[in-house]
Order: structure tokens, then sequence, then C-alpha cells
């Protein structure tokens, strides 16, 4: 009997009507002799709209009641869920993170799970009952306070449970087929990837690709678990992520370029005429690091020999910009840079594929569509299966559509369907 964990979106359990379709499905993989887990996103909107709600009452809300009030969508879902499946004459229990034993540290808002202790999930499994937890959240290990591993984090749950309990398989179900060469939203002719590395999947979550979270195809491929990530709308094959898609039991060539991946919620601060001397840089981003701020791409220029002073630049997420502003106008005076420039209104876009480590030519031809559709390049930057760059915000979807029909993604009709979501 196979072990089969089973994530829902929030577009998946979106209303009513969604959630007793999801039981269907929950109720028809039980049927055919599998075990069940089931993680659960919040309805719709209703993240979202918690924040919102949040921002009203309190312009800074403490960690810890904002994590209190956010954990409550996904409770939400699991007990409707738990009832519609109950109505189908099957037994399904819920349990928030806590109580699926979802370990976290104490970081609010972004908690990182350390460890799971499934037994009560264990337990339900045993006695032939569908197992309903709530993703996006689970317990420190200090405060024993409620913590949430921030947006996506249902994914996060979903492959750290699933590898907890040695599943055969963790699927992730969301509003789309699977996971396509571009946004959809985007490129209507987006084509469906059957499969995909987890190293490529990785470079697409890194780069803006909002099917999968990113640290959950961290977790998956640390404990070699398979994705199938599909459609809780249709019954089509999805995409699976694997450690090697093109020899685990296919037949298929490596392509030279999975996908295209972007993302609009960066921004780029740059600090002007930073002395040129030995540990400048590194004051800076530790600075950075000690805010507990992420930084991705970073660009410094080539020492003016006239001043001695150089420029350096980097890329953010854009809710973070505040807080960095504030951390480096307090070195300033040690540092002695002259002034600070951010900029929000860019957007990151970035070519993935391991097979373009073998071909030649890549860079060039990338480059080249970009220039061809008028998109000026701002920042640059390579690993050994991605290319990204640093457009502005209103070229962005010029540059996607650009890249994309440069490497022959397109399929030969349109064949991506987003089923639903408010893109939100």
């Amino acid at each position: 009997m196979a072990l089969v964990v089973q994530k829902y979106g929030g577009s998946s359990v979106a209303d009513a009507s969604c959630i007793k379709r999801v039981a269907q499905r929950i109720v028809a993989t039980k049927k055919a002799g599998n075990n069940v887990v089931v993680i659960v996103s919040a309805m719709g909107d209703t993240t979202d709209e918690l924040l919102d709600l949040a921002e009203q009452v309190s312009p800074l809300p403490p960690g810890r009641e904002l994590d209190m009030l956010l954990t409550s969508g996904e409770r939400i879902s699991m007990a409707l869920l738990a009832m519609a499946i109950a109505n189908l004459g099957h037994e399904a229990r819920s349990f928030t993170g806590s109580q699926a034993g979802v370990i976290t540290d104490s970081t609010h808002g972004k908690a990182r799970i350390i460890d799971v202790t499934p037994s009560r999930i264990q337990e339900a499994i045993d006695q032939g009952h569908i197992a309903i937890v709530a993703g996006f959240q689970g317990v420190s290990h200090e405060s024993k306070d409620i913590t949430t591993l921030g947006r996506g984090g249902s994914d996060t749950t979903a492959v750290a449970l699933a590898a907890a309990l040695e599943a055969d398989v963790c699927e992730i179900y969301t509003d789309v087929d699977g996971i396509f060469t571009a946004d959809p939203r985007i490129v209507p002719a987006a084509r469906q990837i059957p499969r995909i590395s987890y190293d490529e999947m990785m470079e697409m979550a890194a780069c803006g690709a909002k099917i999968l979270h990113l640290r959950c195809v961290e977790y998956a491929r640390r404990f070699s678990l398979p994705i199938h990530v599909r459609s809780s709308f249709s019954t089509r094959e999805g995409t699976w992520v694997v450690s090697d898609p093109y020899t685990e039991g296919t037949e298929m060539e490596q392509p030279i370029i999975s996908g295209v991946a972007h993302d609009r919620s960066e921004a780029k601060i740059t600090v002007v005429g930073v002395p040129d001397k030995v540990g400048e840089a590194a004051s800076i981003f530790k600075t950075l690091a000690d805010a507990e701020i992420n930084i991705d791409m970073i660009v410094q220029n080539v020492s003016a020999a006239a001043t001695g002073r150089t420029d350096i630049s980097f890329t953010l997420p854009v809710a973070d910009a505040p807080t960095a502003l504030t951390s480096l106008k307090k070195i300033q005076g040690r540092i002695g840079y002259e002034s600070l420039l951010f900029d929000d209104q860019i957007g990151k876009v970035s070519l993935i594929g391991a097979g373009m480590r073998s071909h030649p030519g890549v860079t060039a031809t990338f480059f080249a569509a970009l220039a061809d559709a008028g998109v000026n390049i701002d920042m640059i930057s390579t690993s050994e299966i991605r290319i990204s760059v640093i457009v502005g915000q209103d070229g962005v979807d010029a540059a996607v559509a650009a890249a994309h029909r440069a490497f022959d993604l397109d399929a030969d009709q349109v064949e991506a369907v987003v089923y639903g979501g408010s893109g939100r």
C-alpha cells in the first residue's frame, strides 16, 4: 500500500464547491488502495485578506500575533475539508502544524523547519484515517509559539511531512496542469514540461516561478523525494520533479533550455561612492545579514582612479528594502559612502536549463532576443545552468516572450490553461 502526500493550494480550496471536488479526489486516491495525507493552504485570498485586516488595525503588527492570525486561514480549510470527506463516508482527522509535529526555529513570518515528528499523523494513518494537515505553519522548539514558514510555506510543509513519513510521492495540486516553460499568464503558448531536475526547478523557483516554493524543492532534493505537480481542476498528467529526469525511466533528450522565469518582487539599491578599501563591501553586506536580509544579485563598478571610490548595486526582496535602507544609513558615517539610490521599478528575467552547460551561444541568443525586443539590461548574473538579467519593470513581459520564442519553447498549439486563482 503506497503512501501519497497531497498538497492543495488556495485556488484549489477557494470555496465550498472546490473543497467538495478536492474531497472527491482525495477519497478516490484512498479507494485506489493508498494511504493519504493531505496538506491544505488557506482558501483563495484569505491570507492576503488577513494581512490587509492586520494592517488596518496596526501599521506594524507584532510578529507573534501576526502569525497567530495568519495560521487561522489553514485551520479553516482543514476543518471544512475533513467535513466534506466525512460526508463521502470516509473518516478524516485534521491537525494543525504543531499537532502534526512540524518543529521550527523562532523566526516569526519566515520560520525554518528544523524537525518533523509526525507521530500523530502516523497514528491516524495506521487507523485507516485520512490525515489533513494545515500547511504554512509549525511551532517553535524554543518558545512553543505558533510560527509561519513564509509565503508558499504549505509546499514546504507537504514535502517535509512526506520525507518524515517516507511517502512514495508528494503531489502538489495547483491551478495549472504542471510546470511550464514560462508563466502561462504571460506566454499562453508556454509548453508543459513533463519532467525536470531538482536543480533546474530550484533555479526556476529562486528566479520567481511561483509554481513551487524554493525551500520545498531543496527539501525534496535532500531526501530524493519525487514531486508530482498537477492541477486539481483536471486529470491530466502533470510534471515530475526528480533527481535525473533524462535517465529515470524515460527516453527524453535533455533540452538546452527548460524555461524562462520572471520576478517582479525585487528592488535595487545602489550604494554610491564607497571608498575602495579592503573590507568596506564586507561591512555593507554584514550589516544587511545582521538585519536578516537576503541579497540576490550584486554588481560592483570598477573604482574610479580619480576619486578612489566605487558604486555597489544589489537586488533584494522589495518588502525588505525599508529595513535595508535604514540599516545602511546607520553605517554611512563609519564607511563614508556618499549616498543611496533606490529603484523598485525593476524585474528579473531568467533563462534556466541544464543543457546550456554544453551548448555555446546561449548567452548571445538570449541577449540578442532582448535587444530585438527593445529591452535594456541593467544587471547580469549567471550560474552553471542560469542567466539572469535585471530590466525595467515595464519590459518584463516583452523580455519573457522574446526569450521564449528565441529558444523555440512555444508550443505548436496553445496548451497552457490557468483554471483558477486571482494571481494575488
